[in-house]
C-alpha cells in the first residue's frame, strides 16, 4: 500500500442493545456510527453480537427456560446480504467510515457469533465466525471454520479480530498475527455485570489481559469494544431487583497500543465512545525487539498449520479441492494401474 504506516483514529463503543430487537439496535448502531464519525474516526467497533444483543440468560436459566428467549433471538438475528447488513453498510458510507459490528448471524437454521466489516464505501469486506463458542453458548451458536480466520488489507492498516474467549486460543491469535495483522479489534459481552457467577469479579481483569496480551504478542494495535446490560435486560430476564445475580454496566472497553499502553479508557459500566489516534509506525519499534512472525519466531521447531478453507456440511460430488474428489482422484489413478497390470 502506498502508507505502509498510516494514522487514523478509532473508536471503540461501549454499549447495550437494544435487547432482542434487531431492528431498534440496527437504529442504534447507524446512530453510533455517525457519533464516532463526528469525533473524527476511520474505523468503528462494536461488542459482541451487539444485533441483537447476547444471550445473556444462557448464564443465567435453564436451556428450557430460556427456549423462548432463545426464539427471539433467532428470529432477530442477522442474514448477511439482507436489508439489516445493508442499513449498516449505508451508515458506514454516509459516515465514510470501516465498520466492524458484532452480530448474531442466521445462516438457514444455524446461528452464528459473528464479527462482519465493512469498509468505507459501505460493502461488506468479509467476516469472521468465532470458531469456537464458549462454554453454554454451544447450546446457541455453530461453530466457524478455517475461512472465518481473515484478516483485511485497508487504507488505515492490516486488520482482524477476534470474540471473546478465543483470545485464549493462542494459535486462533499467531494465525492473525502471521497475516500480518496491524489492527486487532477484540469484542466481549458485558459478563462483569453477572453477579452470581463467581468469576464476575475478575472478569474485567481477564478482558483486559488478553487485550494487552495480544497487542504485545502481535505487535499490533488493540481495539477492544465490550457490551453492558441495561435495565431492558433485567426486565427481560425477570431478574429485577435481583442484585446477587445481575446489575447493570458491565464490560471492559479500552483501545491499547503495541506496547499495552492505553490510548483511551479503560471504561467500564458505562455507555460511552471512546476515541483514540493510532500511529501504526509505534508498531516498528516493538518489531525491533519481537516479530513474533518473523525474526523473533523458530519455524524450524515450532511452526502452525492453518486450514483457511471453508468446510460447507454440503458439497457436490467433483468439486476441486474436496475430500471426495480426492478420494475419487486415487481410485481412478488405481484403476489405471490395475489396467495396465492386466
Amino acid at each position: 500500500m502506498a502508507d505502509t504506516f498510516p494514522k487514523f483514529r478509532a473508536a471503540a463503543v461501549h454499549a447495550a442493545s437494544v435487547f432482542l430487537n434487531r431492528e431498534a439496535s440496527i437504529e442504534k448502531a447507524c446512530r453510533l456510527i455517525e457519533e464516532s464519525a463526528e469525533q473524527g474516526a476511520d474505523l468503528v467497533a462494536f461488542p459482541e453480537t451487539f444485533v441483537p444483543g447476547y444471550p445473556f440468560w444462557i448464564w443465567t436459566h435453564t436451556p428450557t427456560r430460556g427456549a423462548p428467549l432463545y426464539y427471539e433471538l433467532f428470529t432477530n438475528s442477522v442474514e448477511v446480504g439482507t436489508e439489516a447488513t445493508d442499513r449498516i453498510g449505508a451508515a458506514a458510507r454516509r459516515a465514510g467510515v470501516y465498520v466492524v459490528l458484532g452480530v448474531s448471524e442466521r445462516d438457514g437454521g444455524t446461528l452464528y457469533n459473528t464479527q462482519l466489516y465493512f469498509d468505507r464505501t459501505g460493502a461488506i469486506m468479509g467476516r469472521h465466525r468465532k470458531l469456537q463458542p464458549t462454554h453454554v453458548e454451544r447450546t446457541i451458536w455453530g461453530r466457524g471454520d478455517g475461512s472465518d480466520l481473515p484478516v483485511f488489507d485497508t487504507d488505515i492498516g492490516r486488520m482482524g479480530g477476534l470474540i471473546c474467549w478465543e483470545h485464549t486460543m493462542d494459535l486462533a491469535r499467531y494465525a492473525l498475527i502471521s497475516q500480518r495483522q496491524q489492527i486487532h479489534i477484540g469484542c466481549w459481552p458485558g459478563i462483569s455485570a453477572l453477579t452470581h457467577d463467581p468469576n464476575s469479579g475478575f472478569f474485567n481483569n481477564v478482558v483486559e489481559t488478553a487485550a494487552r496480551y495480544h497487542a504485545w504478542a502481535g505487535q499490533c494495535f488493540v481495539v477492544n469494544a465490550s457490551s453492558r446490560i441495561d435495565d431492558e435486560v433485567l426486565k427481560r430476564l425477570d431478574l429485577v431487583d435481583q442484585p446477587d445475580m445481575i446489575r447493570t454496566g458491565g464490560g471492559w472497553s479500552a483501545i491499547v497500543s503495541p506496547t499495552g499502553r492505553m490510548l483511551a479508557g479503560p471504561n467500564t459500566d458505562d455507555e460511552t465512545i471512546l476515541v483514540a489516534d493510532v500511529d501504526l509506525s509505534e508498531i516498528v519499534f516493538l518489531k525491533y525487539a519481537c516479530d513474533s512472525a518473523g525474526h523473533y519466531s523458530r519455524p524450524d521447531m515450532l511452526r502452525l498449520a492453518t486450514n483457511l478453507t471453508p468446510q460447507p456440511v454440503t458439497q457436490p460430488f467433483g468439486v476441486q479441492g474436496s475430500a471426495w474428489t480426492e478420494v475419487a482422484v486415487v481410485k481412478t489413478e488405481m484403476n489405471k494401474i490395475e489396467e495396465d497390470a492386466t
